[in-house]
């Protein structure tokens, strides 16, 4: 444990380009790599820098980067498991297959507007940056979404501001 808490420590240092002891969204997209030699997606690093910034204020620090090296870690292993063809994306298949087995029950034509919205090499097919979006994405708006469904039927009545709230008081 040792060793590795070095080896992070080592990684953590060559992504703090500014040594400030905190990792920002743009620091965090230059250390990554999404498999196709562009740059990883820059909402997905905001999104996740969001999701282990304990104080809020725009990074991380070692210990969050831990965590958050935890979790991309299990991304990249559950994204390896729906890629079935190892062609280092998902296709809309793929996809079905990762989000049926995750519980969702989804149209096929739910699944075209997600592969529309999250595939932006435009190449019918979705990268792992993008994949880790679509997930988080996906799990923010469906637990918002049970907040509201207290009778757990899968229907809700909202007006248009109480959705616009729902939706702008997501931590997205």
């Amino acid at each position: 444990m040792a060793f590795q808490q070095a080896n992070l420590q080592q990684i953590f240092s060559s992504v703090d380009k500014d040594r400030s002891g905190q990792i920002s969204a743009d620091e965090l997209q230059r250390a990554l790599s999404n498999g196709t030699w562009n740059p990883f997606n820059p909402e997905t690093c905001r999104l996740m820098i969001g999701m282990f910034d304990a104080n809020g204020d725009g990074a991380i620090n070692f210990q969050e980067f831990q965590a958050l090296w935890r979790y991309i870690n299990d991304w990249t292993n559950c994204f390896r498991g729906f890629d079935t063809d190892g062609s280092g994306n998902i296709d809309k298949s793929e996809l079905t297959n990762a989000l049926t087995q995750f519980g969702y029950r989804l149209s096929p034509q739910f699944y075209n507007i997600l592969m529309h919205k999250f595939d932006r090499s435009h190449t019918n097919c979705i990268n792992f940056d993008d994949f880790i979006q679509l997930c988080v994405v996906l799990q923010t708006l469906t637990a918002a979404f049970r907040d509201v469904d207290t009778d757990r039927d899968g229907v809700i009545t909202v007006g248009y501001e109480q959705f616009l709230t729902m939706v702008f008081s997501l931590k997205m």
